[in-house]
């Protein structure tokens, strides 16, 4: 079934109705029995009236709706209680976020960051460890009770804490863009708890179907299916003995055997072999995947009553991309997006930002030769080519992705000679980043997030940045740690400047289809992707919601510039329709 439908707020919105416009800050902690407390809150941070005691957290909140921010320790603690029971708030501040955002800002991440540990620092007491993160539990609804007092800090402590984070971002590099981007990750918890609620719609008989027409028939005892059984006899009748083709080691053993040595079981490297188990091998893998990632044992662990609801974590990896607790919610195969199929009568509206980091590099170098290409919605790659390649859209493509991914070797090392000579503020940004990672040194994105120290910054996995360029420019890694913690900063400041900018996308696109009393619903978010499940009716002003969402963030982040942030969209009824 679809949605229910939604308020027209720009306010604090419940059960449907538009209530008084924000005019003011309070803080918030849910106490033992559902109750909580409650301060106004002057704009140092410091109390503007006394505390006070209400039995019930959701109607300390539901009668207040001319709050225009709320303080909490945690969106997670909070903010699904407040949606169960039908009230939704415009803005929040997270102090968790914030601080995880301070502690990094000033060259401290990966110190603990809970409303505990920040306390204790103020105090010059011993930092108390963060707790360990929760698993998810498929299927079931977020944590609705913060911890009493939140997480052990008294009421006092926290809003102690708020104040000294006040302080702190007024002393930053940037103050604005540090606040604006506390604001924005703190909007980004909000967005993530509301498709938590709503969920990605999901048919478990399509899922089924497909399953079943791509890994065959299910065994009983839960062994491999038909086809992935016949699969591994193949690959084990190409080398004449029994493989496990599911256990790389197995896999490269068998292979050496066979004389041909091989470093890894990657496809690349596969498609490389003259062998006849590579092409049964090959297809095993990626059925293997499948069965494993998304099969019918996923698919009973994270689809109830026709969604799929992913604990989205923002800000997950350090360069700000969001990542989730479990589920796979972003690593969804293309051939099980068939199964995201819209409730009757609905829609799915599915945009991609067209080129973003690009696009990105263009407003932060403030370029104004690439300002220009990336001031149209067409291929920026075409409209670079015509102005610096000659034509060849390809160089122009591989001479962007090397500047942004790190070029090594090969005819890229010209094409970026040529995009050096025609847009060298550009370039100069992104060397600059670089140079500062190899010196040890860190780097920002435009709004102030920072890159991690020197000295965990080849965990690039964790940080969300890619070791190898995925669309080939030629950046895979080599010249030692120094080379490798410069290709991780020359990204950084692209990437993560983007995912600056995917917040306040969200944000705005949030609040506008709060603000139109849309049924829309937001509903999944990866990267440069985002999905809107809408009544039929609705779809057109999705759309263009989208649109004034993109082109809206690109001037709150990064000021008025030429660059244009367009999107490509489909209005579809399944998800894998729109690619």
């Amino acid at each position: 079934m679809g949605g229910p439908a939604r308020p027209a707020s720009g306010a604090l919105s419940v059960a449907g109705a538009r209530l008084a416009p924000m005019t003011e800050r309070w803080a918030v902690a849910a106490v033992d029995g559902g109750g909580a407390l409650l301060a106004p809150l002057a704009r140092d941070g410091t109390p503007a009236g006394p505390v006070l005691a209400e039995p019930d957290l959701v109607e300390a909140v539901r009668s207040r709706p001319g709050v225009a921010r709320w303080v909490w320790r945690s969106t997670a603690g909070i903010y699904p209680r407040l949606l169960a029971a039908g009230v939704r708030v415009e803005r929040c501040y997270d102090i968790e976020c914030a601080e995880l955002l301070l502690l990094g800002h000033a060259g401290r991440l990966g110190e603990p960051r809970s409303a505990a540990a920040a306390l204790a620092r103020l105090d010059g007491a011993p930092v108390p460890p963060d707790p360990p993160a929760r698993s998810a539990e498929p299927g079931a609804q977020s944590s609705l009770f913060e911890p009493p007092s939140g997480a052990g800090v008294p009421f006092e402590g926290l809003l102690r804490v708020y104040a000294d984070q006040l302080r702190r971002h007024d002393a930053a590099e940037h103050p604005d863009r540090m606040r604006l981007l506390t604001a924005s990750e703190s909007a980004g918890m909000l967005v993530a708890a509301e498709m938590h609620r709503d969920g990605l719609p999901w048919r478990a008989d399509v899922h089924r179907e497909l399953l079943t027409g791509l890994l065959g028939e299910r065994y009983a005892g839960g062994g491999e299916p038909r086809r992935l059984a016949e699969l591994a006899d193949e690959v084990s009748a190409a080398f004449g003995r029994r493989v496990r083709p599911d256990l790389p080691a197995d896999v490269v053993k068998a292979f050496a055997r066979a004389g041909i040595p091989v470093k890894s079981t990657r496809r690349w490297e596969l498609e490389e072999l003259d062998h006849p188990a590579v092409e049964p091998l090959i297809a095993y893998k990626k059925l293997y995947r499948i069965w494993t990632a998304h099969g019918w044992s996923w698919l009973q662990d994270w689809v109830r009553e026709g969604r799929f609801r992913p604990e989205y974590q923002p800000g997950g990896t350090v360069s700000g991309r969001w990542t989730t607790n479990g589920g796979g919610a972003l690593q969804i195969p293309k051939v099980i997006r068939q199964a995201v199929v819209a409730d009757p009568g609905w829609r799915l509206v599915v945009a991609d930002a067209d080129q973003m980091e690009p696009r990105v590099l263009a407003a932060i170098s403030r370029d104004r030769g690439l300002m220009e290409v990336a001031g149209h919605d067409g291929d920026l790659y075409k409209a670079l080519s015509d102005r610096a390649f000659s034509g060849d859209r390809e160089h122009a493509k591989l001479a962007m992705l090397g500047a942004i991914y790190g070029q090594t070797s090969g005819d890229g090392l010209k094409n970026l000679a040529a995009l050096r000579r025609r847009f060298p503020l550009a370039v100069a940004y992104v060397d600059d980043a670089a140079r500062a990672g190899e010196e040890g040194r860190v780097v920002r994105t435009w709004l102030g997030r920072t890159s991690p120290p020197a000295a965990s910054a080849g965990q690039d996995e964790e940080a969300g940045l890619p070791q190898e360029d995925p669309e080939g420019s030629g950046g895979a890694p080599d010249g030692g740690p120094a080379r490798a913690r410069g290709r991780f900063t020359r990204n950084f400041v692209v990437q993560g400047s983007a995912a600056d900018w995917a917040l306040l996308m969200l944000a705005a696109l949030r609040r506008t289809i709060f603000e139109q009393g849309l049924r829309a619903q937001l509903v999944f978010f990866q990267h440069d992707e985002v999905i809107v499940h809408c009544p039929a009716e609705e779809s057109a002003a999705v759309v263009e919601a989208i649109r004034a969402a993109g082109e809206l963030a690109g001037r709150t982040a990064f000021g008025r510039t030429p660059v244009r942030f367009p999107f490509t969209t489909a209005v579809v009824e399944r998800y894998a329709d729109a690619k």
